[in-house]
């Protein structure tokens, strides 16, 4: 079994950094932590990087999970190769420039690209907001999936991860306390279906809502609360068609022996309980 410890970084691809570093800073609130010709790293919190753009393709989209060590790093490769994927291990070059020890990459059977790393860095000096959204963090990400229960499968059979709750066939998963790390949500494609950052408070939320609709970003879901994880939130779409959401107050599952994942129906209430109902998602009408 391969054990995740966290979600360590998201990689896209950009035709134009200029316009995702003015998004990633101006609107969502990033710091600038290294800019090249052809790469644009972003910091939310105390790591050296949580969001790489690299000119190029935006359907190149990876995320980036840490592991312990490179014995477990072996072992996942060795895991992974014996069930049929394709493992690639990362060149010195490429931990470089990923800011990691080691790495593999492999596709989790939907077809996302995936990466186990070891020992990303962390930074000496703090986080220091470019706007004051009251990030604190990069903490978990939406999953495109084909088939849900499939997909599901792997991720707790192969990758340690515990579903949490239920939403109709969406499974949001967690790989330590924080209530989940990885949701998989039914799409005809791979990628990556959203990418959040927690923010300190629901002020927070609020302020952003204004401040983003004053700017005119698309706001795609919330302001609301989850009924599943309690969060409250808001959703909003950044360059390349990519959903990012803040949010703030998610539980932690304080029993890992006693937590049984409760079973929510296919309806608006399921993901919001204050009403909002989530843009492009085709829901009953209850």
């Amino acid at each position: 079994m391969i054990q995740l410890k966290d979600v360590s970084y998201v990689r896209l691809g950009s035709p134009d950094l200029e316009q995702a570093e003015q998004f990633a800073t101006a609107c969502l609130g990033l710091q600038t932590a290294e800019r090249s010709k052809t790469d644009l790293y972003l910091r939310s919190d105390e790591r050296t990087h949580t969001l790489c753009y690299s000119e190029g393709d935006p359907t190149r989209q990876t995320v980036g999970f840490e592991v312990e060590d490179e014995a477990s790093l072996q072992d996942a490769a060795a895991t992974l190769e014996s069930l049929g994927h394709a493992v690639h291990a990362g060149t010195a070059r490429e931990s470089e420039q990923r800011k990691v020890k080691a790495f593999i990459g492999f596709h989790d059977p939907t077809g996302n690209h995936i990466e186990l790393v070891v020992r990303p860095e962390r930074s000496g000096r703090r986080y220091f907001a470019s706007r004051d959204a009251g990030i604190t963090g990069f903490s978990h990400v939406g999953l495109n999936s084909t088939d849900p229960a499939r997909d599901e499968r792997f991720w707790t059979e192969v990758c340690n991860a515990r579903v949490s709750d239920r939403i109709g066939d969406i499974p949001l998963m967690r790989v330590n306390a924080i209530h989940h790390t990885i949701a998989l949500v039914r799409a005809p494609q791979a990628g990556i279906q959203h990418i959040n950052h927690q923010v300190e408070s629901s002020d927070d939320v609020l302020r952003s809502y204004y401040f983003l609709n004053e700017q005119r970003v698309p706001i795609v879901f919330g302001p609301g609360r989850h009924p599943t994880s309690g969060a409250r939130f808001l959703y909003f779409k950044g360059p390349d068609g990519m959903i990012f959401e803040y949010s703030v107050g998610v539980d932690e599952i304080e029993d890992e022996t006693t937590h049984r994942p409760r079973q929510f129906g296919f309806e608006p209430t399921s993901f919001c309980m204050w009403g909002s109902k989530p843009a492009g998602m085709k829901l009953p009408n209850k």
